[in-house]
């Protein structure tokens, strides 16, 4: 399987509360969140990795300039608005591979369960995507993932409402289906990757959930403790 990584944004909040180490090279346990990130790709049957930073990362692009891994790394390297941005320009990268994951660069979570979701989806052809979802809630603008018994996911909802249980963890398998509806998406307007996730539910594709007992996304000083606190957990 292949992986995508975005890594572009500028982790402003990170540096507005003095975090002066790119996002991507925040250390968790005294492992660069891109690092601790290429090793489960690789632990989990990696052929390929790719990954966006954006224009202003300098600092990362040296790091990824001097790594050594045992799989072909494709970086590019633009400055895009958002993460839906960012994942069209790593689409010519994923066309015609089968299944991929795309993940951002920040979310912390468990190993084990991330095995099993990969294993999910590359034995499970029944879905066009697994989308990573979780009961854990701490985020300031959490996307709720509707889904019914079986979990297949049947919408999207910015806020909580009666019988809401999961939010989106910010990491996607996809397979080629939901790749090709990117241009369309951008052409009807689609501007982030919470609305792309709606609009392949609405164009009718088969979207499935795989809870994850916890994602904790580092978007603030106050999340590098906490992942740390889960990790020794596990």
């Amino acid at each position: 399987m292949k992986y995508a990584l975005i890594a572009a944004g500028e982790g402003s909040r990170l540096q507005a509360e003095g975090i002066v180490t790119p996002k991507p090279l925040v250390s968790i346990q005294g492992v660069p969140l891109l690092s601790r990130l290429f090793k489960i790709f690789i632990d989990n049957d990696a052929e390929s990795i790719c990954i966006i930073i954006n224009e202003t990362m300098t600092e990362v692009r040296e790091y990824l300039e001097q790594l050594v891994l045992p799989v072909p790394l494709q970086v590019i390297i633009k400055s895009t608005p958002d993460s839906f941005r960012s994942f069209c320009e790593l689409k010519p990268l994923l066309e015609g591979t089968g299944k991929f994951c795309l993940t951002t660069v920040d979310p912390i979570f468990s190993e084990h369960e991330f095995s099993k979701y990969i294993k999910e989806f590359a034995k499970d052809d029944s879905c066009d995507a697994l989308m990573a979802v979780t009961d854990y809630i701490d985020d300031e603008k959490p996307l709720y993932v509707k889904t019914d018994a079986e979990l297949t996911v049947t919408g999207y909802a910015n806020a909580g409402y009666s019988g809401s249980k999961y939010i989106s963890g910010g990491i996607y398998c996809m397979n080629q289906k939901a790749l090709a509806l990117l241009p369309q998406a951008m052409a009807d307007g689609v501007s982030r990757m919470r609305g792309f996730q709606q609009y392949l539910v609405d164009s009718g594709l088969k979207l499935k959930a795989f809870p994850f007992s916890k994602i904790i996304d580092i978007d603030h000083a106050s999340d590098i403790p906490k992942a740390e606190l889960f990790l020794k957990t596990l």
